[in-house]
């Protein structure tokens, strides 16, 4: 026998959340073949059979267990058992989807599928019990019947046009580890930071213009979608360089500052809101910037991501333009100081040159913690942010502020 232990996701966690079993208990599983996906206060992680053998499972999905306990066991003496060719069992499939969808029968103009007649066959029901309407009857349909009981099938003909409804009721679910760990951090960010937000918007023309001329070519190149948020991150990078009071943290009594720029990218998955880090932005193209997000949300979706890729980051930013979101006070995301905030892109008319224009506009947003970032810096820092994103080629400034970087002041 050899033992699938919990294993480590990172420090300070001592329990997971067994989120869902990837094969049958009793099934035969590879070596190194995943078998369990795990839930922590922090990421999903996957654990793997150490072994191959048949797989006894010692906990079920949504069981909370201690790390380092055996959660399953296989019994490596038990040889691979014959069964068919994986030809023969698709094989096997396609027949079965094909006999429940082919129509085999019609009763007074309505279409029978087997399994429905089937059913129908052995509790003794009729088209008419049914319904007497000129839809096609499924397996759905007569397990409803047949649940709701006999009352209900004198009662379809009256009921056909009239307006369904529902019996209330309510679903009581326990907290993921993730949404737990999330809330005590939200809640955490509210009481112990003096939290600020202030707002500008951003002519996107300029870089929509951009992305429209060379999107076939960059991802022809990269191999990957030219995005929104590769400009906004280099825009951020190049605005903590100029405002590096943004790019710090409060630790006790003491203040940390960064020379360097690692951004996390708010992230939204099945399992809850992620920010994996893309490290030393300071030190990357465009091109890698967007390479870095693609590789992250997918290893962030695919519940691939590791713990480390997870922690460390200086500052953030998050999309709810992506949902349509219009504008919103994104919460901060400790110990970082600052989150900037986009949104989403709208055409509104705006005074241009003495001119009213119909332009594509985005509002931004800072949210900051006011005991280390001045509003001063805050506001100059998203001016900043502005500035680069209506007039993209500043961006190869390094300095962030292209004008005085050329005046030497």
């Amino acid at each position: 026998m050899t033992d699938i232990k919990v294993p480590t996701p990172g420090e300070s966690i001592s329990e997971v959340e067994i989120g869902s079993w990837l094969v049958e208990n009793g099934s035969y599983v590879e070596r190194d073949q995943e078998v369990v996906s795990l839930e922590s206060e922090k990421a999903s992680l996957t654990a793997s059979a150490p072994e191959s053998g048949i797989i006894e499972i010692l906990f079920p999905a949504g069981a909370r267990v201690a790390v380092g306990s055996v959660m399953a066991r296989i019994d490596t003496s038990q040889a691979k058992p014959a069964g068919v060719k994986a030809e023969e069992v698709k094989i096997v499939e396609e027949v079965k989807i094909a006999e429940e969808v082919k129509i085999v029968e019609e009763v007074k103009g309505v279409r029978v599928t087997p399994v429905a007649r089937e059913i129908m066959h052995e509790h003794n029901l009729s088209v008419d019990d049914i319904i007497s309407g000129l839809r096609r009857i499924t397996k759905e349909d007569v397990n409803l019947v047949i649940e709701a009981g006999n009352s209900v099938i004198h009662k379809l003909a009256e009921t056909e046009n009239k307006a369904v409804t529902h019996e209330r009721h309510e679903d009581r679910n326990r907290m993921s580890l993730l949404r737990e760990k999330l809330s005590q951090r939200l809640v955490a960010v509210k009481n112990e930071t003096a939290m600020l937000t202030t707002f500008n918007e951003i002519d996107m023309t300029a870089v929509m213009d951009l992305r429209s001329k060379n999107k076939y070519a960059f991802e022809a190149k990269y191999g990957v979608k030219l995005g929104f948020m590769s400009f906004f991150t280099l825009a951020a990078t190049r605005a903590l360089i100029a405002y590096p009071q943004v790019n710090s943290q409060i630790d006790g009594n003491e203040v940390i500052s960064f020379n360097y720029s690692d951004i996390g990218i708010a992230v939204q998955t099945p399992k809850g809101l992620m920010v994996p880090v893309l490290r030393d932005t300071q030190n990357m193209t465009l091109a890698q910037i967007e390479l870095g997000i693609s590789q992250m949300a997918a290893k962030a979706k695919d519940n691939k991501i590791s713990i480390a890729e997870l922690q460390g980051g200086t500052f953030s930013i998050t999309n709810g333009g992506t949902f349509g979101s219009l504008m919103s006070t994104p919460i901060l995301n400790p110990p970082q100081s600052a989150i900037l905030g986009m949104h989403n892109i709208v055409d509104r008319p705006v005074a241009l040159n003495g001119q009213v224009a119909i332009r594509p506009m985005m509002y931004v947003a800072l949210s900051y913690d006011h005991r280390i970032i001045d509003g001063k810096d805050s506001v100059g820092f998203l001016k900043t942010i502005k500035e680069l994103i209506e007039n993209p080629f500043k961006l190869l400034d390094q300095t962030g502020q292209a004008e005085k970087s050329l005046l030497g002041i």
